[in-house]
Order: structure tokens, then sequence, then C-alpha cells
């Protein structure tokens, strides 16, 4: 069953009395040579466990479970289980799970030790939490996450990918930057999708770090830093800091300067490294509280 050709998607639609669901973001890929391209990209080997989140009709699963020790794919659309049991039914390598992966503890999915990958064709909607969701989990011992491969929209993908002086980079950039290395794998038109969706998708890859990027003395103070910087991005970086903190403007000043850092440049012209410096300082003098009351 050639779960790529749009004859064969409208016919398992109908068969099941199935309509393309909006709310779910559902998007199905028609173009064999896309979907190896993906897959490919995920580097899946035979030793793997994948990890997938809205399988669809199960194209790319299929695709992966021919490659990996075994997939564990998670699709929250009730509906579409009959048409995944159907299309996935000659594969005793995949673990079909009919849960909302943001209410799902990930952790109880995936059976250590393994190593494990991350292929997904993400809806937009949701795209930046469920990457966060996975970079943030504490994978124990024996779980190996060493690469993540995502479908997503194309302003999202080189939001991520971006890098200091882009007119994409940001907050987000920045804050998946710290956790892992992505790249930009390759565009994916709309005209490949069925329906077709009104943007185009891009293909990015993370490489999880072993070690993080930066050294923030608090994370989370980190992180606020980072937003509160990119919050009022056309402003200067002291005007978008004081607009967006309860910190006085000479401590923001005098911090600045000592994390070396022009308060006139505004917050697309600093990278992870400056935005860790800064946040440390902050956290030292005391700057938690008042960037947390702030952006609340």
């Amino acid at each position: 069953m050639n779960l790529t050709s749009p004859s064969v998607i409208s016919e398992l639609m109908a068969a099941h009395q199935l309509h393309f669901n909006k709310q779910f973001g559902q998007n199905f890929l028609i173009d064999q040579n896309i979907l190896e391209k993906i897959v490919d990209a995920g580097q899946i080997t035979e030793a793997d466990t994948v990890l997938e989140i809205g399988p669809g009709i199960g194209s790319m699963t299929q695709e992966m479970a021919a490659r990996a020790h075994q997939v564990v794919t998670v699709e929250i659309d009730k509906k579409l289980i009959p048409v995944l049991e159907e299309t996935l039914s000659e594969f005793d390598n995949i673990a079909l799970v009919n849960q909302d992966f943001l209410k799902t503890d990930v952790l109880d999915l995936i059976q250590a030790p393994t190593p494990l990958k991350v292929v997904a064709n993400l809806p937009y909607y949701i795209t930046t939490p469920i990457i966060m969701k996975l970079l943030e989990t504490p994978w124990p011992d024996g779980i190996d996450l060493s690469r993540m491969t995502f479908l997503v929209q194309k302003e999202v993908g080189e939001r991520i990918c971006a890098e200091p002086g882009s007119k994409s980079y940001g907050a987000l950039s920045v804050i998946v930057q710290y956790y892992a290395d992505p790249n930009v794998m390759f565009t994916v038109p709309a005209s490949v999708f069925m329906p077709k969706p009104k943007v185009d998708s891009i293909v990015i890859s993370l490489q999880k770090r072993t070690q993080m990027a930066f050294e923030p003395c608090d994370k989370n103070q980190f992180f606020k830093v980072v937003k509160a910087a990119f919050q009022t991005r056309r402003k200067t970086l002291i005007n978008s800091l004081s607009n967006n903190t309860a910190y006085p403007k000479d401590v923001l000043l005098d911090a600045l300067n000592e994390a070396r850092i022009d308060p006139k440049k505004r917050a697309e012209q600093i990278d992870g490294e400056d935005f860790c410096r800064l946040s440390n300082i902050l956290y030292q003098k005391g700057a938690n509280n008042d960037i947390e009351s702030r952006q609340k």
C-alpha cells in the first residue's frame, strides 16, 4: 500500500469515514522521495528506538520501522487509530500510543537501555512545546537521545537554527541552542502535502548536547533574561530590559558594562554566551525575582 499516493490516502479516509482534521494540523506527505529523505536525515540504525509524534496514516512510520529496532508512535486523534492499525499491521516492532504527547510522561513510553532517535512531522501549532518538552525531559541513564529530526513550518525551523545578527534570530534560537546544535537539512514545498498547507516546511536536525552550551548560575534566570531582551526586539538592549524587567536602569547598565555588552545593541546582535554572562551577573545582584515579577 503506497501511503504517499493521493488516491490511496483518499480511499483510506473514505473507508474510515474520516476528514482531514485542521485542529490537529493534519497534512500528509504525498512524495515518497521527500519521505525517505526525512528518514535518512534521522540517521536511524537497526539498534535504535525511534519516537514519532503524529504519525498521520503511518507513511513515515512504515519507513522507520523497516530500519529501526522499534518505533514508538504517539497519535492524539483517536479516529486515526483504526487506520494506523490497518496500515501498520505487517510490522511487529511498532508500539502505537493513542495519547496527547504534551500530556504524556514520555519516560513511560521508552524502555531503557536504548539508543533513542526522534523523528516527527510536527503540527505547526504545537511545534515549540513538543521540542521543548523533549529537550527538557530528564532522560535517565540508559536512554541515549542523540538526535532529533523534525519537519516543521519553514519560519519556525529558521528561527530555531538562526545565528546572531539574522532577522530570524530570537529567544527560541538561544534557548534551543542551549540544549542542542540545530541544523537546517532541506526545504519541503507545500505542494508535497495533502491537503496543501499555506506555507512551505523545512526539515531540521537537533543534535542534543552532552554538555550544555553555556553555564548559567540559574537556567530559569537565563531564560527570563533572554525572553525579556527579545520581548521588544526593535528597541536597544538597555531599553528592552528596562521595559520588561523591574530592575532599575542604572543597575542594568552596570550589569551590561560588566558583561562587556554594548547597551545600545539590540537583542538580535547578542549571542548565547553573552546572554549567559549577563544573566549570571544579574542573578548575583538578585535580579531573579524582579524579572519574574514583570514577565507574569
